[in-house]
């Protein structure tokens, strides 16, 4: 191989430390998500040492065939003091019934609910929540999600994780068992890409958030503007543990993965969520855009079974099928770690399913970049660099600059504009802990 340009020797030394590096994430991995996940939870403490109150955000619209039970599930906690803001949008909506007859069903449960939202950047999920937090009554906000399914003890894990050092407690992205090649490809997704990429960066201190289910310090989300300030990005989950952490707080998974429970489940759709993930990606991080490809197992591969012919005089067939059993098999066995228990599943549809996977990621990536643009429902966003976010055919983009500590943790100015927003038409339902306010 002597006669081979230097510059190439350069070039296979950087894909083999790069394979080696990979592998390295590998291993962090599945040796923390074995020492992290699924810990028993701490008993309830003694009544001379309270827990605190969580104000729960559940976001809603639409119905599809889970959502009982979904809701349902955040009446039944084992945790003796929160509260369950429920924000719709549209008061057509579907949901608002099933929530009226949960909150029937439940009448010693403290729980509201908030149709109408608030109108305070381009992010729909802000736009809903917001007059919930607003009315959150508690030191502690939890953001759920519709599609997740609590357990009785998940709500006191995430507390019991939040020591005095942390403002954000998240739980990392699972699914539950469901039926169907969707499912399966679901799970194979978050419990081994989705799951690597997690628990690796909470080890290294990297931010790798989402905000389907995650406990906050709400002084702290007031102190960075409250959630209106980041009305302006459609990642908010990303930006705000950014904001968390500059203000010297620190961030961590809790125990015990989050549980998306949907109803509706199908190939298509769940792409277009992880094509819309990656525009996001490469708009807030655009290192993104070399090393997610290189990080993907068919072309890291490629690239380390040629520098293993080119260094070593390898037979880089042989070394490709190896590498492809090798991140086979160590997925499996994180996956078996995140499950925590017998696999809804034959190990053959595993490899279906995780073939799929990884020869689909590519070309979903390569369409993120192919078309920018993020369609959600039925409104569709432009992204600036740096994850700035903008509604198509709206008169004018947002402009909240929303990373700048303000000088005291609360912000009378914009709660009284908040409370303005929200209350001047509401209507109340009977019983003195349920109400329906629409802005």
């Amino acid at each position: 191989m002597s006669h081979l340009p230097v510059p190439l020797y350069g070039f296979a030394a950087f894909f083999m430390i790069f394979w080696f590096g990979t592998w390295m994430v590998h291993l962090i991995a599945i040796c923390y998500g074995k020492y992290k996940l699924h810990k028993k939870s701490c008993k309830l403490p003694p009544e001379s040492s309270p827990l605190p109150g969580v104000s729960i955000l559940k976001p809603l619209m639409g119905v599809d065939p889970n959502l009982q039970h979904n809701l349902e599930t955040f009446f039944t906690m084992d945790y003796p003091l929160y509260e369950l803001l429920f924000c719709v949008e549209d008061k057509d909506d579907p949901a608002i019934k099933l929530v009226e007859g949960l909150l029937e069903k439940y009448p010693r449960i403290d729980a509201r609910l908030f149709v109408g939202g608030s109108d305070v950047g381009v992010n729909p999920k802000i736009n809903n929540i917001h007059p919930g937090y607003m009315a959150a009554k508690f030191d502690f906000v939890m953001i759920s999600d519709s599609g997740i399914k609590m357990k009785n003890d998940t709500l006191l894990d995430m507390v019991q994780n939040m020591s005095e050092k942390h403002a954000l407690v998240h739980q990392m992205p699972f699914t539950c068992d469901r039926e169907g090649f969707a499912a399966i490809f679901e799970k194979v997704f978050f419990g081994t890409v989705q799951s690597r990429i997690y628990l690796s960066a909470d080890v290294l201190g990297i931010n790798c958030h989402t905000g389907m289910s995650c406990l906050l310090r709400k002084a702290v989300i007031d102190q960075l503007g409250g959630l209106r300030a980041f009305g302006c990005y459609l990642a908010e989950d990303f930006f705000i543990a950014k904001g968390v952490t500059k203000l010297g707080w620190k961030m961590r998974i809790s125990n015990q993965p989050a549980l998306q429970n949907s109803g509706l489940c199908d190939i298509g759709s769940f792409q277009a969520r992880l094509i819309r993930w990656a525009k996001l990606r490469v708009a807030m991080v655009p290192t993104t855009i070399l090393l997610e490809p290189l990080s993907e197992c068919m072309i890291l591969g490629a690239f380390a079974a040629w520098s293993a012919s080119v260094l070593f005089n390898w037979d880089p067939l042989v070394f490709y099928m190896v590498h492809i059993l090798c991140w086979l098999l160590s997925d499996w066995l994180l996956l078996s770690i995140v499950q925590h228990g017998s696999m809804p599943f034959h190990k053959f549809e595993f490899v279906i399913g995780w073939l799929f996977r990884e020869l689909t990621g590519p070309y979903l990536f390569l369409h993120a970049l192919w078309d920018p643009a993020i369609r959600w429902r039925t409104r569709t966003f432009k992204l600036h660099w740096g994850g700035m976010a903008y509604e198509l055919n709206t008169p004018a983009d947002c402009q909240t600059a929303p990373l700048q500590p303000q000088p005291a943790p609360t912000l009378p100015t914009d709660s009284g504009q908040a409370v303005a927003e929200v209350t001047p038409a509401a209507t109340f339902c009977t019983g003195a802990k349920h109400r329906l306010l629409v802005s």
